[in-house]
């Protein structure tokens, strides 16, 4: 549905093209606390204008362990952190931090977040962990070969939309 202001119809606002990546595998990691890259969960696209903007769309199935420390995620444009809270003291900052309260289960964390990369070269998005202790990602700090016991799936989804 095209929308019309004075006679005009407004082009901006569509989606230009959309590329996802779905990580259906388990990653574990302790970070020392210290920022890792996610293994598989990262995305690329090509913005066909510089002035588009991509939006990103992040469903993350992640924890830390229960009674030990908590796993922050946050989302970066290659080398660049793009979307975490604000600076304050020492405090940790992400788009979501995750621990379990049960070592059988895991939790769902997502995030939307609204780009201007201002480039026609391809840009990759990436979500990284950081934590003191063990993380992980599509399963539970405890696995065990049983129905009740999941792998889960995380994506990150882009969407280029025009100006």
């Amino acid at each position: 549905m095209a929308i019309f202001v004075d006679g005009t119809e407004l082009t901006g606002g569509k989606v230009v093209q959309v590329v996802s990546t779905t990580k259906t595998d388990t990653f574990v990691s302790n970070p020392g606390n210290t920022q890792v890259d996610i293994t598989g969960l990262n995305a690329s696209i090509t913005p066909t204008s510089s002035s588009n903007k991509v939006l990103i769309q992040i469903s993350l199935m992640g924890n830390g362990v229960n009674g030990a420390n908590i796993a922050n995620f946050r989302l970066l444009r290659g080398s660049t952190v793009i979307y975490q809270g604000d600076a304050e003291g020492s405090r940790g900052r992400g788009f979501a931090t995750a621990i379990d309260s049960d070592q059988y289960g895991q939790e769902s964390n997502s995030g939307t977040f609204l780009d201007s990369p201002s480039t026609t070269s391809s840009t990759t998005y990436k979500i990284q962990v950081r934590s003191n202790n063990t993380v992980y990602v599509n399963r539970a700090a405890v696995t065990q070969n049983d129905p009740g016991n999941y792998r889960t799936a995380s994506t990150i989804t882009l969407m280029e939309i025009g100006a």
